[in-house]
């Protein structure tokens, strides 16, 4: 992955130009290990997906969507596939006005073509247009709404078997009650204990590991048929009707030949 016309010292501190942008391209998927740095950090996806790890929770960034990470917020990134992208620094005065928890959003045209622009800055210093540009890029992230692309894990070590479990099989049927009674527990406990921990009831946290792995599988190319039979789908229909409600289209949106 490229980061050009962004220089290090830029990331790793707050002294120049209160934002510094990039494009990024790669051919291949690529892992980046747990980092942070002193910029608040936006990174959106043209095409193809990342997902991007932070403490106990897994986000995924499909085309046309970004996530904002605040300064020193520690978070590893994985690619899938040909990717295509940018990448927003902000120096970390100007974040006090920004959302204070990582969250995932989609990116408006007006956002993405700020962006562009100033990802051909190459100067130290911002002129007063470019001034105004970057202004945009903030008021366009204070006032996202939050999207669901996240997956909470839970600490308990019960729940950890069970969703480690699922996560391994995403196409096993098994509902609450035989899961409760292959960990040993009552399944009001179980249902409890997962809405306390990870603000999700099971059914739900399950849909979402299946949308959150499907937007992979899509992104690395497998087909629409393919993902729908890899996550236990009955038929297709139900695949995509699913898909449909969370994301608002359809999953063959996401395919690598999918232009923003």
């Amino acid at each position: 992955m490229t980061t050009p016309l962004i220089r290090p010292e830029l990331i790793l501190s707050s002294d120049g130009p209160f934002l510094a942008a990039a494009e990024l391209t790669q051919t291949e998927s690529r892992t980046v290990h747990a980092h942070s740095h002193a910029r608040g950090q936006l990174m959106g996806a043209l095409n193809g997906l990342v997902s991007v790890g932070i403490e106990r929770q897994q986000w995924v960034v499909p085309a046309i969507h970004a996530i904002w990470l605040p300064p020193h917020v520690a978070h590893s990134i994985r690619s899938y596939g040909p990717f295509s992208g940018w990448s927003v620094f902000i120096a970390e005065p100007r974040c006090q006005g920004l959302p204070s928890e990582p969250r995932a959003l989609r990116t408006t045209p007006l956002l993405r073509e700020a962006v562009r622009r100033a990802a051909q800055w190459q100067g130290a210093d911002m002129a007063p247009a470019q001034v105004r540009i970057a202004e945009v890029i903030l008021d366009e992230i204070a006032a996202s709404q939050a999207e669901p692309l996240d997956l909470p894990s839970p600490r308990d070590a019960t729940l950890v078997r069970i969703t480690s479990a699922l996560a391994s099989d995403l196409s096993d049927p098994r509902g609450l009650e035989e899961w409760a009674r292959w960990a040993g527990i009552s399944p009001r406990t179980l249902s409890r204990r997962f809405l306390a921990e990870t603000g999700l009831r099971f059914a739900q946290w399950r849909q979402q590991a299946r949308l959150l792995r499907a937007l992979e599988l899509l992104a690395d190319g497998v087909s629409v048929t393919a993902v729908a039979l890899e996550l236990g789908y009955d038929n297709v229909s139900a695949f995509i009707d699913m898909f449909k409600r969370a994301t608002g289209t359809t999953p063959g949106r996401y395919a690598p030949t999918s232009s923003a």
